[in-house]
């Protein structure tokens, strides 16, 4: 018997994988992927805090919008003739309107956490209308403001059409559907970036005021958090009232001591808190009504420049809407919602011409920082601030305050303001004699907020692709370029750089753009969708993008933009 034979078999290769090459530097760091939803957020749109807390930050988003509201009345009453009072019954109604507007937006437009307040961008074309009838001959001032809102509410009524239109036909919802994260990134940006104007520059009027307010603001709202972690919450949400309560006693600590005796006019305007004349000229209640101050007046030429504004406050907007979207923890807006939208916000200004603002409301730019600065996205707060806006707007009675029931700082400052009016003071007049760089101030945070969310869009393309880099650079750049040179040759009268033979042309040019956001949607749009667009598509970030553009692309889009129950079945499918 043979001895058996073992076959050693040798073992089969190892296949060596070539090394996968890290990116350099990959070794120092993680790498953080893109993220949809912004993580850090405490309450997002559906979630809600606290009824207590809700009432406090709805307060809160109130007091933001009123730093733009006061500085329209304070910008256009004296140039339309108008004295203290009328200014302060011009901030009431478009406190009221606001509200309104809010409200509508809120429950039937994008359904986004999103104010809607009162915009410059119907600067130029008032202004040209205020222009135009200041060579007419009136028997008062008083009588050139009540003929000159009636221009302004003719204009407003008739323009508004355009937004209805372009709205409800789904035009703009076509138009944005052009849009990729490469546009949307400047658009956003320049919502923030573009209104520079309102930050610095105002609270360099009085800079004892202000700038204590912006470094408290900071310490408050990010340092003290750390030093105080019991704290943490509510200096994160509450931060800013804080604040503004303690630089406003400040301020009239110093107007009592006669600080501001014996400077200069616009010095005394921008830091006293008695300079507004509000509290001794706003009437005790004042129920907005349509046509209140007169049949509107209907003239072609104002017609047309305030067509422009129109077309820009929905550009302003649009981009609000994405950076609220992103702050509320939503998906960007789809088209047919951007659409209703816009259109709704056609009915808003057509509403504000029959009760006679002096301008159109678009999305508060301020108040979209505010969900940021806060980290509360909810959609109830945002109704609930509406409701203050419609209060103050009709009751500009302030009760009645018996010593006994005043603590502390509201029992000084309510006192201070009561005797420097001889009233009993009237509430929406109260806050609303805040000083300008108070506002200034925390406009600088938070439109740096909606600057920074607009770069955080960045992370859905490819930001290697010099391709990419070329389009953001240049609508950035251009963005900001344009505005300035528009700004900069526009006089006080309204007239820009645009003069030719046809004012009404004049206006809707020099109107368009004197708007960061719309000169980047034009520039951006156009180079993003003409250059070598159909083979840099994933370098646009189109396939991330394209679902949420579509009504049943992103399943999630009916959750947050979906109207309420109630009211879906009423409204037609191209619009829900």
């Amino acid at each position: 018997m043979g001895e058996a034979s073992h076959h050693h078999h040798p073992p089969p290769p190892t296949e060596v994988r070539p090394a996968i090459a890290l990116p350099i530097g990959a070794f120092k760091g993680p790498a953080f992927p893109p993220a949809e939803q912004l993580l850090q957020l405490q309450y997002c749109i559906h979630s809600n805090p606290s009824w207590p807390q809700t009432v406090i930050l709805a307060f809160q988003h109130y007091i933001v919008m009123l730093g733009t509201t006061v500085m329209i009345a304070t910008l256009f009453v004296p140039l339309m003739g108008g004295d203290h009072g009328d200014k302060a019954r011009v901030i009431q109604v478009l406190l009221f309107m606001s509200g309104v507007n809010t409200l509508l937006q809120t429950i039937l437009g994008t359904r986004l956490p999103t104010v809607m307040g009162p915009s410059f961008a119907y600067l130029i074309s008032v202004l040209s209308i205020i222009n135009d009838l200041s060579d007419s001959n009136f028997t008062s001032e008083h009588e050139r403001f009540r003929h000159t809102i009636r221009a302004i509410q003719g204009s407003l009524i008739v323009s508004s059409f355009v937004n209805i239109i372009i709205g409800f036909t789904m035009t703009w919802g076509k138009f944005t559907r052009l849009f990729s994260p490469v546009v949307i990134v400047p658009v956003v940006c320049l919502v923030g970036l573009g209104l520079f104007g309102r930050g610095f520059p105002q609270l360099g009027n009085c800079v004892e005021i202000g700038l204590p307010m912006l470094i408290l603001l900071v310490i408050f709202h990010q340092y003290l958090r750390h030093v105080f972690p019991i704290a943490d919450f509510i200096l994160e949400r509450f931060a800013l009232l804080f604040c503004i309560g303690i630089v406003w006693a400040f301020a009239a600590i110093l107007t009592e001591a006669g600080a501001y005796n014996h400077v200069g006019e616009q010095t005394k305007l921008s830091c006293r808190t008695d300079g507004s004349h509000l509290l001794s000229s706003a009437p005790w209640i004042k129920v907005p009504y349509p046509f209140q101050w007169g049949t509107p007046i209907f003239r072609a030429s104002h017609v047309m420049g305030m067509m422009g504004a129109a077309l820009v406050s929905s550009a302003e907007s649009t981009g609000a809407f994405f950076a609220a979207a992103r702050l509320a923890g939503a998906t960007p807006p789809p088209a047919h919602v951007l659409s209703r939208s816009i259109g709704l916000q056609g009915v808003g200004q057509l509403v504000d011409g029959l009760f006679g603002t002096i301008v159109g409301t678009a999305a508060s730019v301020e108040n979209v920082g505010l969900l940021g600065l806060t980290r509360v996205g909810s959609r109830r707060v945002v109704q609930l601030s509406s409701a203050f806006m419609i209060f103050f707007g009709i009751f500009g009675l302030f009760l009645y305050l018996d010593h006994g029931c005043i603590r502390d700082y509201f029992w000084f400052m309510t006192n201070y303001l009561i005797r420097k009016s001889r009233l009993s003071g009237k509430f929406g007049a109260f806050f609303a004699s805040i000083p300008l760089p108070i506002f200034a101030a925390i406009y600088c945070v938070l439109y740096g907020f909606v600057a920074a969310i607009g770069i955080s869009f960045i992370q859905f393309v490819n930001n290697n692709s010099m391709r990419n880099i070329y389009v953001l650079g240049l609508s950035l750049f251009l963005g900001i370029s344009i505005q300035q040179y528009f700004v900069m040759n526009t006089d006080t009268n309204g007239q820009g750089p645009v003069r030719s033979d046809g004012g009404w042309f004049n206006d809707i040019l020099n109107t368009l753009f004197s708007s960061s956001p719309a000169v980047a949607m034009i520039v951006g749009t156009l180079l993003d969708n003409t250059l070598d667009a159909r083979n840099t598509v994933n370098d646009r970030g189109i396939p991330w993008w394209y679902p949420f553009q579509h009504r049943m692309g992103e399943s999630r889009n009916e959750e947050f933009y979906n109207f309420p129950l109630r009211i879906h079945g009423l409204i037609s499918n191209r619009f829900r």
